[in-house]
């Protein structure tokens, strides 16, 4: 129930569907999110909460909340030291990346063939964020990126402007082969924040 949530999450999602019934798009509501979830991942209580988060090894995102009305999503990664991560899109989804404990670096990807070829995709890194406690990066849809994980554990707080994990194919990339295909997302397991 929302009146057992961790009070800081929960007047997070009041804030964040305060922005969706105020600001008129998608991009809009995300760019006004992204400087709540920012508020967020800097909070203390939060980060001595997300100690005893479980790992997401395995292709899984921990599912913190899906709203009703909006059907915005805010999930959670928790990553092994070293956690090497795949280059990927989210399809149409707008998505804040935030980082909450340790330090992870997303990576941003250009494509540079012109997608007539059927499995094929030429991407090149064209830079590269360091994320820290309190850092918030906006993914606006089908941009291509990675997140790469620190020499510790590591947590990242996400906000999706709607659920693609189970419903969309997104794209997967590898620079070094040049293969592309479409596939689910992580796995999404529910986790309450109480």
């Amino acid at each position: 129930m929302a009146s057992q949530r961790l009070p800081v999450f929960q007047k997070f999602i009041d804030d964040v569907r305060a922005a969706w019934a105020r600001e008129p798009d998608t991009e809009s509501r995300m760019k006004a999110a992204t400087e709540l979830l920012r508020g967020l991942v800097g909070d203390e209580t939060l980060l001595t909460h997300s100690r005893d988060w479980p790992s997401t090894e395995g292709h899984k995102n921990l599912m913190l909340y899906e709203d009703p009305d909006y059907s915005f999503v805010v999930n959670a990664v928790v990553r092994t030291p070293g956690r090497f991560g795949s280059v990927h899109d989210h399809a149409h989804c707008w998505t804040a990346y935030g980082v909450l404990d340790g330090v992870e670096k997303l990576e941003r990807f250009e494509r540079l063939d012109d997608r007539s070829r059927e499995g094929y995709a030429d991407v090149r890194m064209t830079g590269v964020t360091e994320g820290k406690h309190g850092t918030v990066d906006l993914v606006a849809p089908f941009d291509i990126h990675a997140e790469q994980g620190g020499p510790q554990r590591s947590v990242a707080v996400i906000l999706r402007s709607e659920r693609v994990a189970g419903k969309v194919l997104q794209g997967r990339y590898n620079p070094e082969t040049k293969a592309y295909h479409q596939g689910e997302g992580p796995t999404q397991v529910p986790f309450e924040l109480t």
